[in-house]
């Protein structure tokens, strides 16, 4: 179960996140009274939770047929594509390019091809969320100032000049724009984070393709059905991840945001009040959002620290050991 040690309007805490191992029976009762304690906070339905990016977080830039760049291009992240293989003008990559990947380039390989999947299913899910839509449909934000929530448009979306996306103080606060048609930026807009707004924790599901126009300064997760193209000089703090078609670059600048990965530490103790310290040879997949962890022949009780709250999601006994899967 979970326990909260301070509370806010947004249920926002250091969390302590408590598991006890003695059997498979104990620990499914364990996932029960994780389950109850999701409706202790009163004020939790009315949050936007974090969109599970996978393995795709850690790609900048991840296309479905082709990528291509002109200009000198600087990408800080991984490079992919996936089913197509075609990577152009950067260094590395013949014929090469000026061009830079600061990660890892994955043309083809089986490593994008899950990337992919990974992304299939966060963009369902963005475009799945049902919270309090707030309807923009066709509308153009430019000018405006939005606070956390769901931004739904039946159409297009653009921004024309600034747009302001204020956290109101929460660094962990969730911006999900569904847009069913197209994205649009024209030149020189910017994307402006204020109140603790963080660039990682922004998504834009795209129904068709994303058109990030000339010096464009634009923030979040794109996530876009078919193709996304950044004109001349245009900069991202997010991800360009495109599922169908083409990423296109033309000198531009992609920076990949993970300032709210918070440590995640896993804690044991012999009884639930007992005295807790750090859990032997255990390990944390940030990507997967896994703990792996021994299993133990003494009864013991885990439990989860992070800067955020997170929700134990399943338990399970593989390989002689126990994995906890949170969110």
């Amino acid at each position: 179960m979970t326990k909260t040690t301070k509370t806010s309007a947004l249920c926002i805490a250091d969390s302590e996140t408590l598991v006890g191992m003695n059997g498979t029976k104990r620990i499914l009762t364990g996932l029960v009274l994780a389950a109850a304690v999701m409706f202790l906070c009163p004020d939790a339905m009315a949050v936007e939770t974090s969109i599970a990016l996978g393995s795709a977080g850690s790609f900048a830039v991840l296309a479905g047929s082709t990528v291509t760049s002109t200009g000198g291009t600087t990408v800080a992240g991984d490079l992919g594509v996936w089913g197509g293989s075609g990577v152009t003008g950067f260094a590395g990559i013949p014929p090469g390019g000026p061009g830079t990947v600061n990660g890892t380039i994955h043309a083809g390989d089986a490593v994008a091809q899950t990337a992919q999947g990974d992304l299939t299913t966060a963009y369902n899910e963005a475009a799945g969320r049902t919270l309090a839509p707030v309807d923009v449909a066709n509308a153009d934000l430019g000018g405006r100032t939005l606070v956390p929530g769901l931004y739904k448009s039946s159409g297009t979306l653009a921004i024309t000049g600034n747009l302001t996306l204020d956290a109101q103080g929460d660094p962990n606060a969730i911006f999900i724009f569904q847009i069913a048609s197209s994205l649009n930026t024209a030149a020189g807009s910017q994307v402006i984070l204020s109140g603790g707004a963080n660039a990682a924790n922004i998504y834009w599901q795209v129904g068709s393709s994303a058109t990030l126009g000339t010096t464009t300064v634009f923030k979040g997760n794109i996530l876009a059905d078919q193709s996304i193209s950044f004109a001349t000089g245009a900069t991202l703090d997010g991800r360009a991840l495109a599922r169908i078609g083409a990423v296109t670059l033309d000198a531009n600048t992609i920076t990949t945001s993970n300032s709210v990965v918070a440590p995640v530490i896993l804690v044991s103790a012999a009884e639930v009040t007992g005295q807790y310290t750090d859990a032997a040879g255990y390990s944390v997949n940030l990507a997967t959002k896994t703990i792996t962890v021994p299993t133990s022949g003494n009864m013991l009780f885990y439990r989860i620290r992070s800067g955020t709250a997170l929700t134990i999601t399943s338990v399970n006994i593989s390989g002689g050991n126990v994995v906890i899967t949170y969110n």
